[in-house]
């Protein structure tokens, strides 16, 4: 695989597929088949999922859910991800999830999905931001001493925004490369600490530990609901692989690059984020002082406790490098998810956020209010210690069934699907069904309360965003969407989409 763009002529057949699927190319490919898979890859960040939600995964299961729920969790991503990638191939379009369900099964379909992955792609931003806000302070604290209050926090939040805000609007070219350096940066990273893990401490907890011991600090009663909450950090992980989806439009051999991104990028996380979930738990030394760290980030005091000061700031600024990495990714993948749905008329305001900066070929005011929403988003933390849990949440059961209504769809109307370049051949139909199911378990899941008793502090608040956001979708359906939202008509699928929004008219 290779970072650079490919010849002018595979251009040419990108946008002339484009143009089939019914839209004019304006947005620049720049992007080669490295860097679309990089995206993906970037935003997964098994640097900044499984560290920021390490504190989570101590209490709520322990070491043993949290290494046997990744390799659960993660086969199962990987029927999610080929499931997707399929559909991805026959419709390679910056709107990706939401274009898909319009095209298979009718226009609320798409309306849907479309509000729904939005809500996930935020709730994503505005998690790996803020995690690695809270990394960043626990850096600050190791060397001057600077409290990470909520407030700090929250400050160095909005900085890192303004950064990732101000990077996307120079370009996907600089994008591109952003990304494919931070694909080796994740692999060295996982490296580095690892194997300063490995070699530096003189003592390690036993294998029995990392892989057996269960640990429940979370007021419920039962072991199997806990390890079933516990899933929610390698869930959380593995969001945001859409992203090679959304930057079909801006890649090269689309077809074949967005859908090969998204399987590869779910492919080398899963790998990746095993090593480094071992490792760390590995080098526990104290686990009551890891969960209780005054850093306020339990990675970073097993950094402390096995290598000294040193070498737990230098390895907190290789995770916070690779979160910045991947925070700017996710702004990129949500404002294209932004301009595309504004194209087609979803969003309140829709000409201001379609606008493309002739200069750069970037949506400049999607990139803006991208971020704007990601921080207003986040701002119970400021009050709530379970805040960061919730959008977590919110990420998880808002882009996850986004993921699986495409899939669905596409094996509900068979007859109207039309395989491109890359697919399963046979498999797709149990790949699909397969992946469908998880989608429903861990949607249901993920909207239950994570700790006992349930207060205002604790209260998880995802359930309440998903049906703000599925309440705010139909209202807005019913007083514009109807009339304003309208997608491009697939030419080879053309029939069977107007019969489908006969039917649902009929509904």
């Amino acid at each position: 695989m290779s970072p650079t763009a490919r010849p002018v002529d595979d251009r040419i057949d990108d946008d002339a597929k484009l143009r089939e699927l019914g839209y004019h190319p304006v947005l620049i490919r720049r992007m080669g088949p490295f860097g679309n898979f990089a995206i993906s890859f970037s935003v997964v960040s098994v640097l900044s999922g499984c560290m920021t939600l390490y504190g989570f995964g101590l209490v709520t299961g322990g070491p043993a859910v949290m290494l046997w729920g990744w390799v659960l969790v993660g086969l199962m991503v990987m029927f999610v991800g080929a499931g997707l990638a399929e559909v991805t191939s026959a419709y390679p379009t910056s709107g990706a999830l939401y274009y898909m369900a319009d095209q298979l099964g009718g226009r609320r379909w798409g309306w849907y999905t479309g509000w729904l992955n939005l809500l996930g792609l935020l709730g994503t931003l505005a998690g790996i931001d803020y995690g690695a806000a809270m990394f960043t302070g626990a850096l600050l604290n190791l060397q001057w001493g600077l409290e990470p209050t909520p407030g700090v926090v929250m400050v160095i939040f909005v900085c890192i925004l303004v950064l990732h805000a101000t990077l996307n609007l120079f370009g996907v070219r600089l994008v591109s490369v952003l990304n494919s350096i931070s694909v080796w940066w994740h692999f060295a990273g996982v490296g580095v600490i690892v194997a300063s893990l490995a070699f530096i401490p003189s003592e390690h907890r036993p294998v029995s530990f990392v892989f057996g011991e269960f640990v429940n600090h979370t007021g419920w009663s039962s072991p199997l609901y806990v390890v079933l909450i516990g899933l929610l950090l390698t869930q959380y992980t593995f969001t945001g692989y859409d992203a090679s989806a959304h930057l079909s439009e801006e890649t090269t051999d689309a077809e074949v690059s967005a859908a090969r991104g998204i399987v590869r990028a779910v492919g080398w996380s899963w790998v990746a984020g095993f090593v480094l979930l071992a490792g760390v738990t590995f080098a526990i030394q104290d686990y009551a002082g890891t969960q209780n760290s005054a850093t306020g980030v339990p990675p970073a005091q097993i950094f402390l406790d096995a290598l000294g000061l040193t070498g737990a700031k230098l390895l907190l600024l290789v995770v916070i490098i690779a979160q910045l990495f991947c925070g700017n990714a996710e702004v990129a993948a949500t404002s294209r998810m932004v301009f595309a749905f504004s194209r087609d008329g979803a969003l309140p305001f829709s000409a201001l956020w379609r606008r493309v900066s002739a200069r750069t070929g970037t949506p400049t005011a999607a990139v803006l209010l991208t971020v704007v929403v990601a921080a207003l988003l986040t701002l119970p933390a400021l009050y709530s210690k379970a805040a960061y849990g919730a959008v977590t949440a919110i990420a998880v059961i808002g882009i996850t069934p986004a993921y699986a209504i495409p899939v669905f769809l596409r094996l509900r109307y068979k007859e109207r699907f039309r395989q491109g370049k890359w697919n399963l051949g046979r498999w797709g139909v149990p790949v699909g069904w397969t992946a469908v199911g998880w989608v429903a378990f861990v949607t249901v899941l993920f909207c239950l309360p994570q700790t006992n008793p349930v207060t205002v502090e604790s209260f998880n608040y995802a359930p309440v965003a998903l049906l703000c956001v599925l309440a705010a979708a139909s209202l807005w359906w019913a007083v514009a969407g109807r009339g304003s939202y309208t997608t491009p008509t697939f030419s080879s699928g053309s029939g069977d989409r107007e019969l489908a929004e006969m039917s649902e008219e009929i509904v």
